[in-house]
């Protein structure tokens, strides 16, 4: 009868499964050969525990591995690796066996899956997500795969590793700021008031007053100073590759000839003469000319824009591209937003994105959009686009971190000059969640911290700012501890699904937030995207207003069942979104907490 167990005794036939440090891990498991129990079609609840470390843990900091440690992995080491598919369908397959261990509490799968073909399969993950899956066939072995490029950069960009001098940072910080590039633009508008109005009051056959000339030189020398510095900041050849800039200084410098001219006449006290007249006549174009410098302005203010909003994250300038993109491995790229329109003002235009990649890896890239939020074209990179839409400041599934992974795998395997090129909206929380898991699937890093930090510092140009641009969120960097247990300690076999009844929700420390008591919270509990529960505690007004940052609430966190030990699930201040930021320990203490505990449902 489907779901009935059978028990008998015996020996343990293992099936070599994975690499040699699989079965390194396999035996470290004590295994009681008295309880083999034989698995039917239907797939029961199964105990699973996991000694995850606490998320955080993930604070502390490590030195990273030096360049080149992992190159031999390219090129000399194969990745053994079942696909997602077979690694669902170990707890499923006619056949299949697990090992119980009482001491430990540990379930382990050993597949003994025959080759067979599933037609329909719908397997629920920790309470979260189900997916159906067609017409796939399970091999009776695990495929080697081919060689798949792996290493880490070997060169990374000269500009990484050569850290600016503090003179060249102070002048970017100040001339890219969105405050100076405004300002600029409002000096050229009162440039040309002033101008208009010395002209329109001064009597025919008179020079200007030397009030106006001296404000048109300290214009001129601003104006001239800016350029200096863009020449300074973005190179010579660069910056005159544009026919706009190159007007744009030779038009400063006429002017301010001009103005000087004119001021050593009037301090010289030199008789008027008549170039005096065909000069003045010919400042009246520069009106007109400022048309050129206000184009000008205009590019210089949507790079000020964009780097505004990027902050701090590391950028591509090389080439005649400045995007908000950073290579987090040689085959690896994590971005902002692909944008078009008035987006295009503050984030990557979509055009030149598609431009980049063309340029740089031509018909060997792939990009993966993780934004639920907004999309665009993907005829823009060739239809290579796949979608795992994730909702801002929030966790994929676990489905769709598999299915993330095997998609990368199977994209890799077809090229080795094959790229993936990885984002979200801004570029950090969701994309570095998806990329830390990759990185961890293809062993460049064994856990979750080491991946964190990882991604945090190739992200992060720290030569501009100390601000971390890396994975934040604690949740997020919650899946990826999921993500690492599941490749690491289940060795790839998919946890079984846990229902869980929530028994008590404890808040530790609430004193000074609110009322004090907890009776004017109000608790919302989403299970697939869905609300399942909300619970108003009362309808007193609070005393206290507590800062709403992410999804406009005082704090959230996200979870997975699965892996929930012992019934019981105890997070700190740090483990909470929305608390662990530093501007709201004014309201939340040190010792604040959030403890669920479960009974069985």
């Amino acid at each position: 009868m489907p779901g009935k167990k059978k028990v008998r005794k015996g020996k343990v036939k293992e099936e070599k499964v994975g690499t040699e440090k699989e079965r390194e891990q396999q035996k470290d498991l004590p295994v009681s050969e008295n309880y083999v129990i034989e698995v039917s079609k239907s797939s029961p609840s199964i105990p699973l525990t996991s000694d995850s470390p606490s998320p955080s843990d993930l604070n502390e900091v490590a030195s990273l591995p030096p360049r080149g440690t992992f190159d031999s992995i390219n090129g000399k080491q194969k990745f053994k690796r079942d696909s997602f598919f077979q690694r669902s369908m170990r707890t499923i397959n006619t056949g299949s066996t697990f090992i119980r261990n009482e001491k430990k509490k540990i379930s382990v799968f050993i597949s003994e899956a025959t080759q067979n073909t599933v037609t329909t399969v719908n397997e629920v993950l920790g309470n979260i997500r189900s997916i159906t899956l067609q017409s796939k066939t399970i091999p009776s072995h695990i495929s080697e795969g081919r060689n798949i490029k792996m290493s880490f950069i070997e060169e990374f960009e000269e500009e990484d590793y050569i850290e600016q001098s503090q003179l060249k940072e102070a002048i970017q910080y100040v001339v890219m700021s969105i405050t100076f590039r405004l300002f600029s633009i409002l000096l050229i508008f009162i440039h040309i008031a002033v101008l208009v109005a010395g002209l329109s009051l001064t009597p025919k056959g008179t020079t200007l007053p030397l009030v106006y000339r001296i404000f048109f030189l300290l214009f001129g020398l601003f104006f001239l100073a800016d350029v200096l510095f863009q020449v300074f900041l973005e190179g010579a050849v660069k910056y005159f590759s544009s026919i706009i800039n190159t007007i744009d200084l030779l038009s400063i410098l006429s002017f301010l000839m001009v103005d000087i001219v004119y001021l050593y006449f009037d301090i010289g006290g030199i008789p008027q003469i008549p170039t005096v007249t065909f000069l003045l006549k010919t400042l009246r174009l520069f009106v007109l000319i400022k048309v050129f410098q206000l184009a000008s302005e205009k590019n210089k203010l949507e790079k000020a824009a964009r780097k505004l909003v990027s902050e701090n994250k590391r950028r591509y300038r090389k080439d005649g591209f400045d995007l908000d993109l950073t290579y987090i491995t040689d085959n690896v790229i994590a971005m902002s937003f692909p944008s078009s329109g008035s987006r295009s003002l503050y984030r990557n235009p979509i055009k030149e994105v598609a431009r980049f990649l063309d340029t740089k890896h031509k018909d060997h890239y792939k990009i993966y959009n993780l934004c639920s939020e907004k999309t665009y074209n993907p005829s823009h990179f060739h239809n290579r686009v796949e979608r795992f839409p994730i909702d801002d400041h929030n966790v994929p599934t676990i489905i769709d971190m598999l299915k993330f992974v095997d998609s990368v795998f199977e994209w890799m395997e077809k090229d080795p000059k094959n790229i993936i090129v990885v984002h979200c909206m801004g570029g950090k929380g969701r994309t570095g969640t998806m990329i830390c898991i990759w990185l961890i699937a293809s062993e460049h890093f064994n856990t979750a911290k080491e991946s964190l930090e990882y991604f945090g510092k190739r992200r992060t140009d720290t030569a501009s700012s100390s601000k971390y641009q890396g994975v934040e969120t604690p949740s997020q960097r919650r899946y990826i501890e999921y993500f690492a247990l599941i490749k690491n300690k289940y060795l790839w076999a998919v946890p079984q699904s846990k229902t869980l009844k929530i028994s008590s929700i404890i808040i530790h420390s609430i004193r000074g937030i609110g009322k004090g008591n907890g009776t004017d919270l109000k608790i919302v509990i989403i299970v697939n995207k869905k609300i399942v529960h909300t619970c108003v505690c009362s309808s007193l007004k609070s005393c206290q207003a507590l800062p709403k940052l992410y999804e406009k609430c005082p704090f959230f966190f996200c979870f997975n069942t699965a892996f929930i030990e012992n019934n019981r699930l105890y997070l700190s201040r740090n483990e909470l979104d929305n608390p662990h930021k530093q501007k709201t320990w004014h309201i939340y203490l040190e010792d604040f907490a959030v403890e669920l505990l479960f009974s069985n449902a």
